[in-house]
């Protein structure tokens, strides 16, 4: 039987409309609308960078700290829960400008080997071989300069003595996507952030005259690779302060001392290499896509995208707080 042109034309924006709908939904914003924290922007003059030898200890991570991350990742969110908290290992950290080698996949194996024993021969039986996916995240992060106590911490009129620093918080988004649907899942995070050399800082904390609760520099994050900008976001768009973060940290490791010395990464803006828009993220959990199709599919999309790769140059920069650059060795 023949169809007629003309019927085609008419069937064909009836059958239409379902799909356009459906991408509708699947494509919807989320429910809660996010706002930034309430801050007193700090001033260049309202400080000076310290010279003090500070000896630096544990890292931590807050993710999910802005509302454009939030979004260009597909990310949840929801006003009564925790973002997402973890721990980088101290080999990460270097004062400086630096060189960084990228993670061949033997180093990527014995950082997911140390979260899941096993994970290796899984990869193997299902055909899959790592890659980096190196991704760059500018941050402000503050350092502890003295200790904190629990009792510190659950004081509403507490303030923290901290200085401020630039950060980039590089990270093989290969691991982190390991850990999707995972109990552990931030601590994949972390793994994924913990290679040498994968926190980059500038040489010195820049710290207020006057401490004062949820006060922050209001600078303009920047990042820049080649030459190219990637991130332009203000500091002020944070949805955590200090505090909330110094909370969120000892609610997930209640029995880890906070000490002098001890780095807290605040968060990145939006301009990150891995994104996902919020159809695709839905559309993946609505026909249950696992973890390793997910890193299948993304790692065959990489040589589309703009991870790291040998030879880039990435610098993060903080206005007048300063920056701190990274090549990416060959």
């Amino acid at each position: 039987m023949k169809v007629s042109k003309a019927l085609l034309l008419k069937v064909t924006p009836i059958l239409a409309l379902p799909l356009i709908a459906f991408f509708v939904y699947l494509d919807r914003g989320l429910s809660e609308e996010i706002q930034p924290a309430n801050f007193t922007c700090l001033t260049q003059e309202q400080g000076s960078f310290s010279h003090d030898a500070i000896q630096y200890k544990n890292i931590y991570g807050i993710g999910l700290a802005y509302a454009k991350h939030i979004n260009e990742t597909a990310s949840s969110f929801d006003p009564n829960l925790d973002p997402p908290v973890f721990k980088k290992h101290s080999i990460s950290l270097v004062k400086g400008d630096s060189k960084v080698a990228i993670p061949d996949q033997s180093k990527l194996l014995i950082s997911a080997e140390q979260l899941e024993p096993g994970i290796g021969a899984l990869l193997q039986e299902k055909d899959i071989s790592l890659l980096s996916l190196l991704d760059y995240e500018a941050e402000l992060a503050f350092v502890l300069l003295e200790g904190i106590s629990p009792k510190d911490i659950s004081d509403p009129g507490f303030v923290p003595k901290i200085g401020f620093l630039v950060a980039n918080d590089l990270s093989a988004r290969s691991i982190a996507i390991l850990g999707e649907d995972q109990k552990n899942r931030y601590d994949y995070w972390g793994a994924s952030k913990s290679h040498p050399g994968f926190t980059p800082i500038n040489e010195q904390p820049w710290v207020p005259d006057i401490q004062q609760a949820n006060a922050i520099p209001c600078v303009t994050l920047q990042t820049h690779v080649d030459g190219e900008l990637r991130q332009n976001e203000n500091t002020r768009n944070l949805i955590y302060t200090p505090a909330d973060m110094l909370g969120f940290i000892h609610k997930k490791y209640p029995n880890t001392a906070m000490n002098k010395g001890d780095i807290i990464l605040t968060g990145t803006p939006g301009g990150v290499t891995f994104n996902v828009p919020r159809w695709k993220a839905r559309l993946a959990k609505l026909i249950k896509l696992d973890r390793f199709q997910k890193l299948a599919i993304s790692q065959k999309q990489s040589s589309a995208n703009k991870f790291l790769k040998a030879g880039n140059e990435v610098t993060v920069s903080a206005d007048w707080l300063g920056a701190v650059s990274v090549a990416i060795a060959k």
